[in-house]
This record gives structure tokens, sequence and C-alpha cells, in this order.
């Protein structure tokens, strides 16, 4: 890309918040780091109780971006080949049989997976490798899936019945996890005003697949200091409690983060980067994607449960410790 090419598309990611922005009153931060998943190529969880437009931030997102999009109810009755597809016998003209692969649902740029805890795992783990792999193995033939590949999961934080928790590996998979948070007062009183009327706003389309993909080959080549890639290593490492120096990680904390949480964190610093219109990363992009990277990855003990100790003071502790910035 030359320059002139990259300033445009970097001038059109204060449009693409804007697009969205449309249909979603607030959730700023949210929409934020959605886009830092994106640019960075991973994936996303988002958990938060229902009502809070998660479903119609995502839609309007693949909206924005001209995405194909496709959302799946996980339910406890879903199989993995209502997810992943299936073969179906067919029969040629000369009346041999034959059976042939019908993809499914996951085969598009931006996936929905919505309520993700409340299918068993045996399902939970069909999208392990098109998560890590970006392609689908069946029946011994590999399809590869199309690009980009974004896949968000949504989880209610409060039902408890019916739910299957995703197990440690699974949710490590994803790059980020996002908190879904209440509106203010005021974000409340626009959103009841704009949703009750009769005027219907439509998201306008700012990028598309093939720019977004120059994207996310953009955020990679995004510098970053030696140095603080030694601070990021240092944070991780901070986090297991057999190999730190903080206090509340030595208590609260059973399994620290993996390296997979390292290059999580860098990646997403990138992004953060690039959002920000910089081509270099900064210990404040560190310290704004500590908490999304590293709070499904920290594991707190029953010590932590019991005593209700928040893992976002846990992981503030090893930024301390760390130093950074």
């Amino acid at each position: 890309m030359n320059e002139q090419e990259v300033k445009d598309l970097l001038s059109r990611l204060k449009d693409l918040k804007a697009a969205v922005h449309q249909v979603i009153v607030g959730q700023n931060d949210v929409l934020d780091q959605m886009i830092i998943g994106l640019l960075a190529s991973g994936h996303v969880l988002l958990e938060g109780v229902p009502g809070l437009a998660k479903t119609l931030m995502i839609q309007s997102l693949s909206k924005a971006l001209d995405f194909s999009f496709k959302r799946i109810q996980f339910t406890p009755d879903l199989m993995p080949s209502d997810i992943l597809g299936t073969e179906i016998l067919q029969e040629d003209d000369s009346g041999k049989r034959y059976f042939k692969y019908a993809p499914g649902p996951v085969f598009t740029n931006m996936l929905l997976a919505d309520e993700i805890n409340r299918t068993p795992p045996k399902t939970q783990s069909a999208l392990l490798e098109l998560m890590q792999e970006y392609r689908v193995t069946y029946a011994g033939q590999t399809y590869p899936l199309p690009k980009p590949f974004f896949l968000l999961a949504t989880q209610n934080p409060i039902e408890q019945s019916g739910t299957f928790p995703l197990p440690e590996a699974q949710v490590d998979r994803f790059l980020i996890h996002i908190k879904v948070e209440y509106p203010s007062a005021a974000e409340e009183e626009q959103i009841l005003e704009a949703t009750t009327g009769s005027i219907k706003k439509e998201v306008p389309v700012v990028f598309n697949a093939e720019e977004i993909i120059k994207m996310q080959a953009l955020c990679r080549e995004v510098h970053i200091d030696k140095e603080l890639v030694s601070s990021v290593s240092k944070l991780i490492r901070s986090t297991r409690p057999h190999e730190t120096d903080v206090s509340e990680v030595k208590q609260y904390v059973d399994w620290g983060a993996g390296p997979r949480a390292g290059q999580a964190l860098i990646l997403t610093a990138k992004a953060h980067a690039l959002l920000q219109g910089r081509f270099s990363v900064i210990p404040a992009d560190i310290q704004k994607m500590a908490v999304p990277t590293l709070r499904h990855r920290v594991i707190p003990n029953f010590a932590a449960t019991s005593e209700k100790k928040n893992i976002i003071e846990i992981i503030q502790a090893c930024l301390n410790q760390t130093n950074i910035g």
C-alpha cells in the first residue's frame, strides 16, 4: 500500500464508528474493542445482560463493513453439524449416488455465536478448529473459511440454569473478552427516544472485505520497541502464582496467563495504536488493552471467589509491579 492509501484507510476508521453509531447509542469502549479485535485478526467474546444491544451492534458493524453475516442461536440441542455443515446424499445424471458437502453457517465473514454458553461442550468444541486454523475439516476434507473471518460470541453472565461454561482452553482462543455494561442515564433516555419512534436509520457501508484484509496486514506492521515487548513478557509472567512477586496473584490466582496472552496483548496494542492514528505502540496502548486480553486468561482461586476479589484489581496490581508507562 502507498502512503495515501494508508492515510485514506485510517481516516475511515472514524467513519466506521460513526456509521455504527447511527443505530447504537453510547458503548464507545465496546465498539472500539470490537474494531480492535477485527484489526488484530482475532475473535471477541462479549458478556453482558440481555437487552444491551449486543446483537444489534454486531449486525450494524457487519453492515458498515459490507460483510456477509450469519447468526447462530446456541441451544442445548444444537449439534456440531448444525454449525459446520453436513454431507448430503445426491444422485448424478447416470443414477450414481454420492455425498456432497453442504457448508454450514460458519462459512461467512462475520459469525455471531449468540449465547454460546447455552450449548454443550461437544458443540462448543466444534468452533475450535475454525477459530484457530480458519478452516473446517469434515469427512477427511478441509474447507477454508472466507477471508476475513471474524467470530463474535455472546454469553449471559446471570443465567446459570441450563448453561455450559466455556472450558478455559476455548476461552483462551478469544483474543479479547469485552464486558458490556449498562448505558448512562443520558444514553438510556436517548435510546428510549430513538427506538420508539417511526424514524429508522440505516448503517452506511464504510469498508469492504478486501480493505479490511489490508488493514489487518497493516496492523502487524505497527512498530513496538523491544523494551515494551520485554515489559509485556514480564507482565504476563507476573500473573503466574509460581513465578510472581505480586502478592495478590499469589493469594488469589490458581492459573496465570500463557504465551498466547502476550501475543494477544501486543496485537491488540498495535490495533489500538492504529485506531488512534499511530504507527508505533506506546505504554498507554498496553495499559488500555491489558484488562480485555487478560481478564479471561487469569483464573482466580476459591479465595478470590469467596472474598469477591475483582480480577481487574489483580491485573492492575500486575501492571503496577511491571511499571509499564
